[in-house]
């Protein structure tokens, strides 16, 4: 039995849900989400919330059981609260900006690099941190994961792009002058 499949997930005030043919579609006060689920997974609107049963007793259905269940809940999350993710620069002329709602980065390139805003996401720069938001989770997480691999943080000097609070490792540099007499 799967432990977070079987709990139910609640349906905050002012959202609805609509289930047709194993797609969920969300509106809330933030936006409208819809998402196809697999057909081994069944979900049923009930006066508590949503439940999620698996039709089989197969393994692949069992795992699928808690991982539709999770994103039924941050479904409804992200019409309500929403995600943000934040990003930190690091590094001597390491910019951001907004240019309309896309950002233009300066990092250490001979060139600018332009981040397009997709539908339902805004970026937000302040200093040397970048803010993204949306409604949709993996959006969110998906365009902080592309902005940090334009520039990924180097061991040595921790220059980068890094999430806020990441930690780096650093190594040691080489030492001049201890080699062999």
């Amino acid at each position: 039995m799967s432990k977070i499949g079987k709990q139910i997930v609640a349906v905050p005030s002012g959202v609805t849900v609509t289930l047709a043919d194993g797609r969920v579609t969300v509106k809330g006060p933030r936006g409208e989400l819809t998402r196809e689920f697999s057909p081994v997974i069944t979900i049923e609107s009930t006066p508590e919330g949503l439940v999620c049963r698996t039709t089989s007793d197969l393994k692949s259905a069992r795992s699928l059981w808690g991982t539709t269940r999770a994103h039924l809940a941050n479904m409804m999350l992200g019409v309500t609260e929403g995600f943000k993710k934040q990003l930190e620069l690091h590094g001597v002329g390491y910019r951001a900006k907004l240019k309309g709602k896309d950002l233009e980065m300066s990092l250490g390139y001979s060139h600018t690099i332009a981040v397009p805003a997709p539908a339902g996401i805004s970026f937000a720069v302040e200093k040397e941190v970048v803010t993204i938001e949306g409604n949709d989770i993996e959006q969110v997480g998906q365009i902080a994961a592309d902005i940090r691999a334009l520039r990924t943080p180097e061991p040595y000097k921790g220059k980068g792009v890094r999430y806020a609070g990441e930690k780096i490792r650093r190594k040691v540099g080489k030492v001049v002058g201890s080699g062999p007499e």
